[in-house]
């Protein structure tokens, strides 16, 4: 088979997998509204948007990490810590609000900065450096807030970052997402830096032969994913109007799922941004639904593993047949 044929037919099953996602958020929400009409107004539309706006911002930062063939554990409590970093800047010690929300986001990019570094320099695997990192900002959230909610009653402001509407009826993350999801996809197809985050994906080797710094790469996108991270965890805050020091526990899975789900191989080497977004929507509809029908929130957690280990398997059966 022709390089040229061997692209093509790549191409055709990354379109099919999107194709097979859109159609499984179709089935889903028109599953949710014949069992629940409520369940299509605008409302519960916007809410399911506004829940699956975090969860995008998290998952695109980790479709970068999950095309090089590596993983991000702390995305979920990494979340949580820019939260309280940006609550005790803000309130408990009174910086500049806006002062405080770029610390809270330079803080997210040294947790990807620390990630990337043992992962590329020290030779962790993603796996144990993401996981022990998951575990430090797990405490590091719980030290700093004292174990108690950090509001932001006196920043009026913060709460708009996610609920308020430039676009009417459109709440602000939703837009964010957007916005972050046509920069991110433009980065992946468009630029030396996707096209480098996918090689290293396909053969880190043959990459850093080539004459590429694969080290240095991996430590800058283990930093995007970091950024992202720390968005997503102010638009959490700001849903909130607070910082809940244990609110990212198992957003993580959620996020990873709605990767695979949109198409990235946990294999690396190929991505997909715009099936990702599909991938987090997919999550919110499925856990808003169950919601809505009346599921006990354990059953909910039984339904998320299951579609975890539905899109690894389908991820290895992908894998398969391109080998």
């Amino acid at each position: 088979m022709s390089t040229a044929q061997a692209g093509s037919k790549l191409q055709w099953r990354s379109w099919l997998q999107q194709g097979l996602a859109v159609a499984t958020l179709v089935v889903l929400f028109g599953f949710f509204t014949i069992m629940n009409p409520s369940f299509g107004n605008w409302s519960n539309v916007s809410g399911i948007l506004l829940a699956a706006a975090g969860i995008a911002i998290m998952a695109i930062g980790t479709t970068f990490v999950i095309a090089t063939g590596g993983i991000d554990l702390s995305i979920g409590t990494g979340s949580t810590l820019v939260a309280v970093v940006f609550g005790v800047f803000a309130v408990k010690i009174g910086i500049d609000p806006v002062l405080s929300l770029l610390l809270a986001i330079a803080a997210g990019a040294l947790m990807g900065f620390i990630n990337g570094f043992c992962i590329a320099y020290l030779g962790l695997p993603p796996f144990i450096a993401t996981l022990a990192m998951m575990m430090v900002a797990q405490g590091l959230a719980l030290i700093l807030s004292g174990v108690a909610p950090i509001y932001f009653t006196d920043i009026p402001w913060v709460r708009d970052i996610a609920l308020g509407e430039v676009i009417p009826s459109l709440p602000n993350a939703v837009l964010l997402m957007f916005i972050i999801a046509i920069i991110s996809w433009f980065a992946l197809s468009k630029s030396r830096f996707g096209r480098i985050d996918l090689a290293i994906g396909s053969n880190e080797e043959a990459t850093r032969l080539s004459g590429i710094d694969t080290k240095k790469w991996l430590l800058m996108i283990y930093v995007v994913a970091g950024i992202f991270t720390a968005i997503a965890g102010i638009v959490l805050a700001s849903r909130l109007s607070s910082a809940q020091p244990q609110t990212g526990v198992g957003l993580e899975l959620q996020a990873i799922a709605a990767v695979i789900i949109g198409g990235t191989s946990l294999m690396g080497g190929r991505a997909s941004i715009v099936g990702t977004v599909i991938g987090a929507l997919i999550m919110a509809v499925l856990l808003n639904g169950l919601r809505i029908m009346g599921v006990q929130s354990e059953w909910q957690f039984v339904v998320s593993g299951l579609v975890i280990a539905l899109a690894v398997w389908f991820d290895t059966i992908r894998n398969r047949s391109k080998s």
